[in-house]
Order: C-alpha cells, then sequence, then structure tokens
C-alpha cells in the first residue's frame, strides 16, 4: 500500500513535523527512585526515538499526589525539571519535536506508592484496579498493589490542583518541552471527572455532561492560557471502560468537551484506542463526528498497523498517527516502515515496567 500520507511533513501549530508517526505515551518506569528525576538512560531512550515525527512522553505527574506508579518521573520539583531538560535537548538535537503528557492518577493509587491517601471527584474506590510498586520481587519485577478508597476532592483541592497542572506545563516549557499533552483519558483523574460512575459530585462539577467537563475545561483553558493554545493538547479514551470506568453517557459527554475544547482552540485532540486484539473498535460514526466537531489535529492512537493509519489520513478522520509498541523494540520504527525491514518484537514483558534499567529498555 501506498505510505504518502503517513510519511508526509505536517504542521501542528507553530511546529513542523517531519512525518505523521506520533511516538505515544508509555509508562516505562525508569526514573531514579530518589525523586522520581528524569535521568541520562531516560534521555538515551527518547533520542533514539527521535525519528517519531512528534514524540509524546511517558505521563508525568503533577505533583506528589498525583503519583500512581513506582519509578514513575514528576515535573514539579527543580531536579525534575533539569532531568527533563535533558532529554528535550537530546531529542531536538537529534531532530525530533517532543511533548510532556501531564498526570494526576486521581483514584487510581496507593499510599504505598506516594505515602498519601489517593483523591477523586467521589470517594468510590476502583474496583478490580491495581497499580505497582517495586518490592525486591523476583526478575527486578513490579509488586501489584490494589488501589485503596480515595477521598473527595474539595473545591480548594481542585482549584489546587489546578494550579498545580497550570505550573507544571510552564515547568514543562522551562524544561524545553516543544508543548503538553494533558491526560485526560484511561481512568485517570480528569476521565474520572468525566464519567458518571465515578463522578457523583452535587455541585458544579458533577450531575449534568455539563458540569462534569468542567474540571477538563478549566484545566485545558488555564494551560492554554498560562504557555499557549498552540502547545496545548488533550488525550480522551472515549471507548475504554478499564479500571472500573464503564459508563453510558461518556460519548455523548466526550463529545460535548470536544465541541468546548473546540472553542478554546486547542492544537490538538488524541484519542486513546484501545490496543488489545479484542478491543472494541472505535466507529466510523464517531470519527465522523468528532472531525466535524474538532477542526484542530486529530491524533488516533491504538493497535494499528501503518496500512490502517494510512487509511484514515487518507480518510481525513486522522491528522497524525500514534504508535506504543512498535516503538519499545523498534526504535526506529519509521525507519523500519519506510524501508520493509522486519520488525523485532519485545523479547521480555518483565521489563516493560521496569524491571533491570537498560536492558528492554534501551538495548533494542
Amino acid at each position: 500500500m501506498d505510505l504518502s500520507q503517513i510519511f508526509s511533513a505536517y504542521q501542528l501549530g507553530g511546529i513542523s513535523l517531519e512525518n505523521r508517526f506520533v511516538m505515544a505515551p508509555m509508562t516505562r518506569s525508569r526514573a531514579t527512585p530518589l525523586g522520581n528525576v528524569p535521568n541520562e538512560l531516560m534521555a538515551t531512550y527518547y533520542v533514539q526515538r527521535a525519528g517519531a515525527g512528534l514524540i509524546i512522553t511517558e505521563a508525568t505527574q503533577i505533583s506528589l499526589q498525583g503519583q500512581g506508579y513506582a519509578h514513575t518521573p514528576g515535573i514539579y520539583t527543580l531536579e525534575q525539571i533539569l532531568g527533563w531538560k535533558l532529554i528535550t535537548k537530546a531529542v531536538h538535537d537529534a531532530g525530533g519535536k517532543i511533548f510532556l503528557q501531564l498526570w494526576h492518577v486521581g483514584r487510581v493509587s496507593s499510599s504505598k506508592v506516594n505515602g498519601l491517601q489517593p483523591v477523586a471527584p467521589s470517594a468510590i474506590l476502583a474496583k478490580e484496579t491495581s497499580v505497582y510498586i517495586f518490592d525486591g520481587a523476583p526478575n527486578c519485577d513490579a509488586t501489584f498493589v490494589p488501589v485503596e478508597e480515595p477521598r473527595e476532592m474539595t473545591l480548594e483541592e481542585i482549584e489546587q490542583t489546578t494550579q498545580d497542572y497550570v505550573q507544571a506545563s510552564k515547568n514543562a516549557i522551562e524544561a524545553g518541552f516543544d508543548g503538553v499533552e494533558i491526560h485526560g483519558a484511561n481512568g485517570y483523574l480528569i476521565d474520572q471527572f468525566l464519567r458518571s460512575n465515578s463522578n457523583q459530585r452535587t455541585d458544579e462539577y458533577g450531575g449534568t455532561r455539563e458540569n462534569r467537563i468542567q474540571f477538563l475545561l478549566k484545566v485545558a483553558q488555564a494551560i492554554a492560557a498560562a504557555i499557549g493554545k498552540e502547545k496545548t493538547g488533550v488525550r480522551l479514551s472515549p471507548f475504554i471502560k478499564f479500571k472500573d470506568m464503564d459508563d453510558p453517557e461518556i460519548l455523548e459527554t466526550i463529545m460535548l468537551a470536544s465541541e468546548k475544547l473546540n472553542h478554546l482552540d486547542i492544537a490538538y485532540l488524541h484519542l486513546s484506542e484501545a490496543d488489545w486484539e479484542d478491543a472494541p473498535e472505535i466507529p466510523l460514526d464517531f470519527r465522523v463526528k468528532l472531525r466535524a466537531t474538532f477542526k484542530n489535529t486529530i491524533i488516533a492512537t491504538g493497535n494499528k498497523t501503518p496500512e490502517q493509519g494510512e487509511e484514515l489520513l487518507v480518510q481525513d478522520l486522522a491528522d497524525l498517527i500514534g504508535f506504543g509498541r512498535k516503538f519499545i523494540s523498534n526504535p526506529n520504527y519509521p525507519e523500519r516502515v519506510k524501508n520493509n525491514l522486519e520488525l523485532a518484537e519485545i523479547k521480555d514483558t518483565h521489563t516493560l515496567f521496569g524491571g533491570g534499567g537498560a536492558r528492554g529498555y534501551t538495548d533494542y
């Protein structure tokens, strides 16, 4: 199949991308444990993958409260900012572009991770949901522990968390990032506000769909004002229900949020699409309606082949195509696709989340 679209250049706001391949956010838990600081090993990992038109980093907590898993990087201390500067400089020197994904896990956490009780829109436990720590298990494996019941956020805490997002976005720009992506997907804090089953508040942030999208809009507007709308993206996951997030109203809620985000004129919407074999496909009519609703860039990320991505581009249903695990085992993935080279497979799933430093991380 002709892949001319996916290998064509693209203008993302004021940023020129060499191709339409996006390296999608993937948690790898290689930050220096003391302080959750990005490091030189992570810089090697990202610069190896700078052939992507755009890199979106692993999810990065905006505060200690926002952390849900062990050894994930932050963007709220000076040491973390300096650590990320190593990475952005390396990627830019290699000709790449890189956005930082801003993360608050909300109720998907445990005091065993950060010493704090989780917070959420409502005090509702996420059933059958776990997070991981490292406690000396064999083979450097992560040990999974159940999440704990959260406490409901006060209005003051909502304001503070909004400011944490804003400060994190400013820190990201100081660290040299080309922009930020607000993680509003996959069952984490902003997604918890969007869904009626996890948000049962009775104030201005809960109840109706219009109210449930207010926290997302508040954060997006504040970040856009702080660093520029052209440097602000949002990730959403309309068809993903894991982490106890099955909400019958979510499609209408996300479409309403997309309409409002369009008015904010942010850089892009990023669809997090399920990547397991029997996962639900995003229906064509949803993609068509989203394209009509949101005028700027749309990124589609899931278990797609380059050919499937090309088809979405040709049909004008997406502008950029995200790939996740293919970039783990194929650092030069776009080059391999372009030259029809054999693709490497992931060697050892033990190394996906932490588990051995460079092994399974920078040695492909």
